[in-house]
């Protein structure tokens, strides 16, 4: 054995593994399990090697035999780990990574009928028979693996394996354009052993992806050789280490080459992708999905209700330790993803969130995906801003975030922000969102959203910054002068849309909160003609009643003040004036109000916007372009 511990880099050069796809049954308490789980493997490519498994095991039972000896080894897992047997973990991590292996095959050539017989072939004696669900069975065994196996260096591998070859067996709906209702794999999950362990696999998930625990380096695994003896230990787990590094840190073949630093960090992100994946199974026909309602109702650990939550897969986590992660881990689409659907779904989350002293380090990162709009995926910018608009949805939110001061914002390279409250930061950032889509990216639900955010908020606005409130007046106005726009954004009624629900949003804040904003009333002073094309417009002479009786009140006013005013002057009288302007005068309107709804049928956005993110993100794994069926290369 000790002659068989080198990493082997083509499988089919390897005399195990040929045995193992062979036409040759292995009893699974052959000695040969032992020697075959010693080696290192990389992903495996070579294709005699994919059709000898699919041929021959059907008559040799072997997969299921390599399934039985990695489920024997589960079971001593918590007492290998509590005795630092590094020896024993590893050989169960190269078992299941061989069973992953293989399943992807499975996978990417049978339909799921097929792959579980493939659980099933083996060879029998004459009259035997066995009872029970292999595949099931080690379903549940993973979801054990990964609840109850703790986090260390020496775990860390087979727990990002398992995690993995969860992914894996769920992968089925790559290769479909619909949305697959029902699946043997989903309903092991979702119904029976799998079911009581609903609210320990997302708590676990969840916690994996907070903890952002780095891939230990393969130092972290070497056995010391301690006696002349040792000499094959150190080599086997030098060898596997040193073969899981280059994956984690490279990623995959499905990964883009792209500095370490910028990788997610593998058992956090894989955690995360398939929590995503869980939370998003459809409903089945009589039961909900578990994962989503454990989502749904999960609670703070300092919450000190005593009421039992109703849903059956609550659980209790550390919100202040979410939250952080959360804040941290914005750049990638799957953190906001997962942000975006705590908001929406949990309230126990939304509460807390909203309650926050500190949103300003939860907004930050969501107003620079939306900056850097170009370099974003159209799925990530659009998640963003929903989040804004939930955000948006709450009165206190509006008014807090006009008393954080910002300083010095780098990543705002237009104009130098040197102070700046996050409200006007995040003004100016929604509006130039608006004018980036209307200009090249046409896509009607994201400038609706921006406009919708901006309208909770306008009642709201509160000592803007000269330049936010220049944008409000300015920025969309001047898609009615611009001829380069196309022929989209020319279309009179998206362009009536945009100036009418601007011009709704600075009438908002004129009757609700002009002596706040000063800034704002000497933005529209300054830039009154920009309005006189609207005045006998069908579509805003009732709006335009508002503005222009606040232009003609502060304008007279100036007038009586003198001429050559100094900015400093101007202020002044509008600071004054806004004390002496009759209410009554102002015209109510409805409140603007906007809350945010998912479509109906909302799977058929997120299924394969979660799987593109698997497939592009996910660590290790890799599926031909040319064989995904549910979403094209290029979506998002």
């Amino acid at each position: 054995m000790g002659a068989n511990t080198s990493s082997v880099t083509e499988l089919a050069e390897n005399e195990n593994l040929r045995k193992l796809t062979g036409t040759e049954s292995i009893s699974e308490n052959d000695p040969f399990w032992n020697q075959l789980i010693s080696f290192s493997f990389t992903s495996p490519t070579n294709s005699c090697l994919t059709v000898s498994v699919c041929a021959n095991n059907p008559r040799t039972g072997n997969f299921r035999a390599l399934v039985k000896v990695f489920l024997s080894r589960t079971k001593e897992l918590k007492i290998s780990t509590e005795c630092q047997d590094q020896l024993f973990i590893w050989q169960a991590h190269n078992a299941l990574f061989m069973i992953r292996c293989l399943i992807k095959v499975f996978v990417g050539l049978m339909p799921e009928e097929e792959l579980q017989l493939q659980f099933t072939y083996q060879e029998r004696a004459p009259g035997t028979y066995e009872e029970g669900d292999l595949l099931e069975e080690m379903i549940c065994n993973l979801v054990h693996l990964i609840t109850e196996v703790p986090l260390l260096d020496i775990t860390y591998n087979i727990l990002f394996e398992a995690v993995t070859t969860l992914l894996t067996l769920l992968s089925y709906q790559l290769f479909q354009k619909e949305i697959l209702r029902e699946n043997i794999i989903y309903k092991y999950l979702s119904q029976g052993q799998c079911l009581s362990l609903t609210s320990r696999l997302v708590k676990t998930l969840l916690y994996n992806f907070i903890r952002q625990e780095k891939c230990p380096s393969p130092v972290a695994h070497i056995f010391q050789p301690q006696t002349e003896g040792a000499g094959l230990l150190y080599g086997l787990a030098s060898g596997v280490a040193s073969g899981l590094w280059t994956v984690f840190t490279l990623g995959g073949a499905a990964s883009k080459q792209s500095p370490e630093k910028d990788l997610p960090l593998p058992l956090p992100n894989q955690s995360l992708l398939l929590l995503l994946v869980l939370a998003n199974l459809p409903d089945g026909p009589d039961t909900p999905n578990p994962y989503k309602q454990a989502i749904m109702s999960f609670r703070n650990t300092q919450d000190s209700s005593s009421l039992p939550s109703p849903n059956p897969h609550s659980f209790q986590i550390n919100f202040n330790s979410l939250y952080t992660a959360l804040c941290d881990q914005q750049k990638s689409d799957q953190a906001t993803l997962l942000l975006y659907t705590l908001l929406h779904q949990n309230t126990n989350v939304r509460t807390y969130m909203l309650a926050r002293t500190d949103m300003e380090n939860l907004v930050m990162p969501i107003l620079q995906i939306l900056y850097h709009v170009e370099e974003r995926n159209s799925h990530h910018v659009y998640m963003s801003l929903i989040i804004l608009l939930i955000l948006t949805e709450d009165d206190a939110f509006n008014r807090s975030i006009h008393e954080v001061i910002l300083k010095n914002i780098t990543w705002y390279t237009e104009r130098a922000l040197t102070e700046i409250s996050l409200g006007s930061l995040l003004i100016l950032v929604v509006i130039r969102t608006i004018q980036f889509n209307m200009t090249r990216t046409r896509d009607k639900y994201l400038h609706t959203n921006c406009l919708a955010a901006l309208a909770n908020m306008s009642a709201q606005f509160r000592c803007l910054h000269q330049y936010a409130a220049q944008r409000i007046i300015r920025g969309p106005f001047d898609l009615d002068e611009n001829s380069s726009l196309p022929d989209y954004a020319q279309d009179l009624n998206v362009i009536e849309e945009v100036i009418r629900m601007m011009l709704e949003i600075i009438n908002s804040c004129l009757t609700s909160s002009l002596h706040h904003n000063p800034n704002l009333v000497y933005a529209l002073l300054y830039k009154r003609e920009l309005f006189e094309q609207f005045r006998t417009h069908p579509s805003f002479q009732d709006i335009m009643q508002n503005l222009d009786m606040v232009i003609g009140f502060f304008s007279t006013r100036l007038e009586q003040a003198g001429t050559d005013l100094s900015v400093e002057r101007v202020q002044e009288v509008i600071k004054q004036g806004a004390v002496a302007l009759p209410k009554d005068r102002l015209k109510k309107f409805p409140e603007l109000k906007f809350k945010y709804v998912e479509e109906d049928q909302p799977e058929e956005f997120f299924i394969p916007y979660v799987w593109s993110l698997v497939y592009s993100s996910g660590a290790g794994l890799y599926w031909s372009p040319q064989s995904i069926e549910l979403f094209t290369m290029d979506s998002g």
